[in-house]
C-alpha cells in the first residue's frame, strides 16, 4: 500500500497555464521544505523538463497509451519513495483522449492513482457560465475526484467574486486561487510549447517568479491540505522488480565482462529523452557517455549511438559548420556502429535541412533531405509494425509511441527500406517509418521504455555484438 500526498493538475482544455502553475506549486511546496516528486501526462518533453527543474530532479512521463496500467502504477511508486509528495500535470482538458469516451485522459490516470485533481478554468469573456462548465466537469465522470478550481484570466475583483459564487452555488467545490490576465511571463513559447529549460537563459530565475505568482495567486496551503487527503493506494506489491522486467540484468552482463557503452547526444539541439530510456539502458547493462554534436569534434569509443529528438531547426548552422563530427558519425555508420535516432535525431542523420530560405548539410547518413515547415506535419499517437529487417527489433513486433514534427522529408521515392509499417499515425510518408542504413535506425516516432521494452533490449544487444566483434578484430 502506499499512501503519498498528491496531486492531479488538470484544466478545460490546453493553453490554459497548467506548466506555470504546476511549477509554481511544485517550487512552492519546496519552500516549505517538502520533497516533490513530478510527473507529467502524456509523451511530453519539454514541459516535463520544466517540471523536473522546478522539483529539483526528474520528471517521469505516465501515459496510458504508450504504457500498460501495471506500468504506471509501478513507475509511480518507484519515483515517489523518496517524496513527501507528487504532482501530477495533466495535458489537454481533462476528459481529453483518443476517442469521445476520453480514453487514456487525464481523467483515466487520476482514477487510476486515486489522486485528486485541481480543474484549472478559462474565465475569458464569461461569468456564470464557468460554474455550468465546472458542474459539467464534476458530474460528468463522477469517479473523478475534482476537489477544487482555479480561475485563469479573471479581469477584475468584481468578474472573480462573480465566478466564485457561480462555482460554489452550481457544484460546491472550494476556489484555491484566482489567476488575472497577465503579460507574458517568464516562459517564451516555441512552435512546441515552452521554450526548453535547457536554452532558457534564467532558469532558477524564472522558477522563483513562477512560485511567486502560485503564492500570491494560489492557496497553496490549500491545495497541499487536498493533495495530503488523496487516498492510499492498495494493492501495490512491495519490493517490486524494476519495471522494465529484467531484474538481474545489469549483474549478469558485468559477470561476463561485456559492459557496452552507448553515447547519447545531449546539447541544445537534441534534449529530448524520457528519463525511462536512458535508464533502461542502464538496466540492461549499459554504460552512458554523453556527447555534444556542437562543440566535440568526433564520436569518443562507444558501442552504439543513441540521438534522440529537439531542435536541430535552431541550431542547424552550427551543426553543419561542425564537420570534422560530421564525418565521424558518417564515418562510423559505413563501420556498422548502432545508431538509434528519433526525429530530430533522424533530420541530423539526413543530408540537409531547410529552414526558410537557407539549407544546411547534416551528417549525410541517409539519402534524406528535410524541409522545415510552419505547421505540424504530424502530432499524435503511433502505432508501428516492425515489418522490415533492422538492427533491433524481432520482426512482428508491435510497437506504440508518439510524434510531434514540423518536418518532412522532400525526396522520399529516393529513400531506402524502411523498418515500420504504420497502423497509426504519419511516420515518414503515411505509410512507414524507420529509415535503415547498415546498423543504423532512424525514425519520426519516439519510443517510451516502459511501454516498449524490447526497445533497451535491442539496443544494448547490439551495442554489446559490435562490442564483440570490435575486440575480435584487434585480436
Amino acid at each position: 500500500m502506499l499512501s503519498i500526498p498528491r496531486l492531479v493538475l488538470s484544466a478545460t482544455r490546453g493553453g490554459l497555464g497548467k506548466t506555470t502553475l504546476a511549477i509554481g506549486i511544485i517550487a512552492a511546496w519546496r519552500k516549505r521544505g517538502r520533497r516533490v516528486a513530478v510527473f507529467k501526462k502524456g509523451p511530453d518533453f519539454i514541459d516535463a523538463g520544466w517540471l523536473g527543474a522546478a522539483g529539483g530532479g526528474l520528471c517521469y512521463n505516465l501515459d496510458l497509451f504508450l504504457m500498460e496500467r501495471e506500468r504506471v502504477l509501478q513507475s509511480f511508486q518507484e519515483h515517489t519513495g523518496h517524496a513527501d509528495a507528487a504532482v501530477i500535470e495533466g495535458n489537454r482538458g481533462l476528459y481529453d483522449g483518443m476517442d469521445s469516451s476520453g480514453t487514456y485522459s487525464t481523467a483515466r490516470l487520476a482514477q487510476l492513482l486515486k489522486t485528486p485533481v485541481a480543474l484549472i478554468v478559462d474565465c475569458t469573456k464569461s461569468s456564470a457560465t464557468v460554474g455550468a462548465v465546472v458542474l459539467g466537469c464534476k458530474i460528468y465522470d463522477p469517479a473523478v475526484d475534482l476537489r477544487c478550481v482555479i480561475l485563469n484570466n479573471v479581469s477584475s475583483a468584481r468578474h472573480e467574486t462573480v465566478i466564485r459564487k457561480a462555482i460554489e452555488q452550481s457544484s460546491g467545490l472550494p476556489v484555491v486561487g484566482a489567476v488575472p490576465r497577465l503579460r507574458p511571463g517568464e516562459f517564451p513559447e516555441r512552435h512546441m510549447g515552452l521554450t526548453p529549460y535547457q536554452e532558457h537563459s534564467d532558469v532558477d530565475g524564472a522558477i522563483a517568479a513562477s512560485a511567486a505568482a502560485a503564492e500570491k495567486f494560489l492557496d497553496i496551503d490549500a491545495l497541499w491540505n487536498i493533495a495530503y487527503d488523496a487516498p492510499p493506494l492498495e494493492g501495490l506489491e512491495e519490493g517490486l522488480e524494476n519495471v522494465f522486467g529484467q531484474s538481474g540484468a545489469q549483474g549478469k552482463t558485468r559477470e561476463r565482462g561485456e559492459l557496452p557503452t552507448i553515447g547519447v547526444i545531449r546539447d541544445r539541439a537534441f534534449q529530448f529523452y524520457y528519463p525511462d530510456n536512458l535508464e533502461a539502458l542502464e538496466e540492461e547493462g549499459a554504460t552512458l557517455r554523453e556527447i555534444n554534436a556542437l562543440t566535440d569534434r568526433a564520436l569518443p569509443e562507444i558501442d552504439a549511438l543513441y540521438i534522440g529528438g529537439g531542435f536541430p531547426e535552431t541550431q542547424a548552422a552550427e551543426l553543419a559548420a561542425n564537420e570534422s563530427f560530421s564525418r565521424s558519425i558518417r564515418g562510423a555508420a559505413e563501420n556498422g556502429l548502432p545508431i538509434y535516432a528519433e526525429c530530430g535525431g533522424l533530420i541530423y542523420l539526413g543530408r540537409s535541412l531547410r529552414v526558410g530560405d537557407t539549407t544546411h548539410v547534416m551528417t549525410s547518413v541517409l539519402p534524406a533531405d528535410f524541409v522545415l515547415e510552419k505547421r505540424p506535419q504530424a502530432h499524435g499517437y503511433t502505432v508501428l509494425d516492425v515489418d522490415g529487417p533492422n538492427p533491433f527489433f524481432d520482426k512482428g513486433t508491435a510497437l506504440r509511441g508518439h510524434e510531434f514534427h514540423y518536418s518532412r522529408i522532400v525526396n522520399i521515392a529516393e529513400l531506402p527500406g524502411a523498418a515500420f509499417t504504420m497502423r497509426r499515425g504519419a511516420g515518414i510518408d503515411g505509410k512507414a517509418d524507420g529509415l535503415i542504413y547498415n546498423n543504423v535506425l532512424a525514425t519520426y516516432t519516439h519510443l517510451h521504455a516502459l511501454g516498449a521494452p524490447e526497445w533497451a533490449r535491442g539496443l544494448v544487444k547490439a551495442a554489446r555484438e559490435y562490442r564483440k566483434k570490435a575486440r575480435q578484430a584487434v585480436r
